[in-house]
């Protein structure tokens, strides 16, 4: 069987003093039971809102955060990947051309990165500035191949 409430029974007679006490004080017992239990209703969520739906998440306009993050990294100074891993993968490439080339200094690592990070932001710089030249904003790989073809790159030709 479903609960459901009860409701109070209505009472016809007259009180009397003692009677009347009595019920003031069960009175102040069960509010103070119900402000215990329960905090006031008040709306705290505006009132077209739903109580069971969560708030969405606030969401920029798209190519706002881009920007942002374009600005970010322009600031900023220091390397755009990270140094341990390239230079895990600078020793591994050495490995394969010479077995005797095992040791590399700090400044070596430093200077191949920067110069790696270098032609990677022009290179993608040339391909951005080629899919705007096709009216598009999104680079594609044939827009990187265009770019290095231009360039006079002549490693690892796709054509």
């Amino acid at each position: 069987m479903a609960r459901s409430k009860k409701k109070p029974k209505k009472s016809t007679q007259v009180a009397s003093s003692s009677n009347a006490v009595s019920q003031q004080d069960t009175a102040a017992s069960s509010r103070l039971k119900r402000s215990k239990s329960a905090p006031p209703a008040t709306p705290s969520t505006p009132a077209n809102a739903t109580p069971n739906r969560p708030r969405k998440p606030h969401r920029f306009r798209p190519g706002t955060v881009a920007l942002r993050e374009i600005r970010h990294y322009q600031k900023t100074v220091h390397f755009l990947i990270h140094p341990l891993p390239f230079a895990r993968l600078v020793r591994e490439i050495a490995a394969q051309f010479s077995d005797s080339v095992t040791r590399w200094t700090a400044e070596a690592l430093v200077a191949l990165q920067e110069a790696a990070e270098d032609h990677i932001v022009h290179l993608l710089e040339d391909t951005n500035l080629c899919a705007i030249h096709a009216k598009r904003v999104t680079i594609m790989p044939k827009d990187m191949q265009l770019a290095r073809r231009l360039r006079g790159s002549t490693l690892d030709r796709p054509w």
